[in-house]
């Protein structure tokens, strides 16, 4: 009997982050869903609060409960998946208030999680591990890949044992930046397969080199068999694999995968007609660049620094910029190019490029991680030089005499006011009071009304298949007339 490979979508999660920046709406997500629970995946990559909370109040003006509470309701065969923990790495949102959030999830019937330490520090992951735990969700314990003269193959075989002695749902090897070459693969899954045990070990990566399909292909003859996709338009890019081109060369090779492709196929036109309709983008594959491997600043990072650099009239800086985060990665000590790691460096070197002077100016993040406050292992490699530069000023006293707060969820709900919902407190903590006030005004989302329209389907038929400029329907009173452009 051929060997089984199961699927963990991402269409939902990731691949809207990567490729829509997160504006997928409640009404366009519904219809989707609903098809993707038909298609038998193993899992979905569904919510990212640290993320999605913000995104939908002020830009989509939607409610992000509701994103929630209507996924949950129609998700009648698949489980779905929360992306983070209680501790974002943002460090501005209360961790009691994070935690109301995760019980919020899990009421709603979500019940695994997948969760990081940007340093796989596993040490430090184990507290918020073990107290998901008890409240009820299991983790799913990224192994985040990275390229770096510390980032050796002992370093994640042991990285993986140190995650493995967890003792998790799973592990996944993260391959967040798309660094991954199908060689490393071969040399470096079996040997983390072996460190994981009797610990199932997924794959998650992105297609930012183009090597992204490939890769995941190969992680399976090295013995994975649980492997995340995306679904066009929102694969590929800096998104996840497709989903067919995943199951096409997997059938090829002789695995079973038991997906079925028709209701996955009718997803990937339905969210194509979104994406044509609302000018957003649609993943195509891109080319090897080798240059990636120096900066490693995720696609999404570049794209929002080249827009603000081109704002203020420095668009022709870029290419500096991508030669100083490779330099400002290594006075940092290598860290994994992944929130809110990968911001620091990408900021300081845009810092340094402008100003013409290195650490001249830093931020108050750059600080912060020089005190530690980031990450232990930031003390352990970072350049001594560079660090007592940016420490040697006074707002670097300034910030090592804060002594940082961690108040009560009770203390919270007594600062915020006693008439709010756990939602509404939640929404405050995440963005501000604001949003508090606009969500309570929110109309409920209405669901994309084409998404299951017969008449709809049928014009769609009849202008694929028909070579002339109009067609012409009737029905009763109503007449509709359409033409080609």
């Amino acid at each position: 009997m051929n060997a089984s490979v199961h699927i963990i979508d991402t269409t939902l999660r990731d691949g809207q982050q990567s490729l829509w920046a997160m504006n997928m709406r409640t009404g366009w997500m519904l219809p989707a869903l609903d098809r993707l629970d038909r298609a038998g995946y193993e899992a979905m990559e569904f919510f990212v609060p640290v993320v999605q909370i913000k995104k939908m109040i002020r830009d989509l003006e939607e409610d992000p409960f509701e994103w929630l509470r209507r996924g949950t309701a129609r998700a009648k065969q698949t489980p779905l998946r929360l992306h983070a923990g209680y501790r974002s790495g943002l460090g501005k949102v209360p961790e009691a208030v994070s935690k109301l959030m995760v019980r919020t999830i899990i009421d709603a019937g979500i019940t695994t999680a997948r969760i990081s330490d940007p340093w796989n520090d596993f040490g430090t992951l184990k507290e918020e591990h073990d107290e998901m735990r008890r409240m009820g969700m299991e983790s799913v314990v990224n192994l985040i890949y990275s390229v770096s003269p510390r980032h050796t193959t002992e370093y994640f075989v042991q990285r993986t044992r140190d995650a493995a002695a967890l003792r998790p749902y799973r592990l996944c090897f993260k391959d967040v930046g798309g660094l991954l070459t199908p060689e490393r693969a071969r040399e470096l899954l079996p040997r983390v397969l072996e460190a994981a045990g009797d610990i199932p070990v997924e794959f998650h990566n992105h297609c930012n080199n183009g090597l992204g399909a490939f890769n995941a292909q190969e992680a399976v003859a090295m013995g994975i068999r649980h492997v995340h996709s995306a679904v066009p338009p929102l694969a590929d890019g800096s998104s996840q694999p497709s989903v067919l081109d995943i199951v096409r060369n997997l059938h090829a090779r002789g695995y079973d995968v038991p997906l079925e492709l028709d209701p996955v196929r009718e997803t990937s036109e339905f969210l194509t007609r979104i994406a044509a309709r609302e000018g957003l983008a649609i993943g195509a594959p891109r080319a090897y660049d080798e240059t990636l491997y120096a900066h490693q600043i995720p696609g999404g990072m570049i794209s929002n620094l080249e827009y603000q650099l081109a704002k203020v009239g420095m668009g022709d800086r870029m290419d500096l910029i991508r030669e100083e985060a490779a330099r400002v990665r290594a006075d940092l000590g290598y860290p994994i190019m992944v929130t809110p790691l990968s911001q620091f460096v990408g900021t300081q070197a845009a810092i340094n490029v402008i100003t013409g002077d290195r650490y001249k100016q830093v931020s108050d993040e750059t600080i912060q991680y020089a005190l530690g406050q980031w990450g232990r292992e930031a003390l352990d490699h970072m350049d001594g030089t560079v660090r007592d530069r940016i420490l040697d000023r006074p707002r670097a006293r300034e910030i090592a005499a804060i002594e940082p707060e961690e108040p009560s969820l009770e203390e919270v709900r007594r600062a915020a006011g006693a008439d709010l919902t756990d939602e509404e407190l939640i929404v405050r903590a995440y963005v501000d009071d604001a949003a508090v006030q606009l969500m309570r005004r929110l109309p409920p989302p209405d669901e994309e009304p084409f998404a299951r329209s017969p008449v709809v389907e049928l014009v769609a038929q009849l202008a694929a298949q028909s070579a002339q400029h109009e067609i012409s329907m009737t029905t009763g009173d109503l007449s509709v007339r359409l033409s080609k452009r």
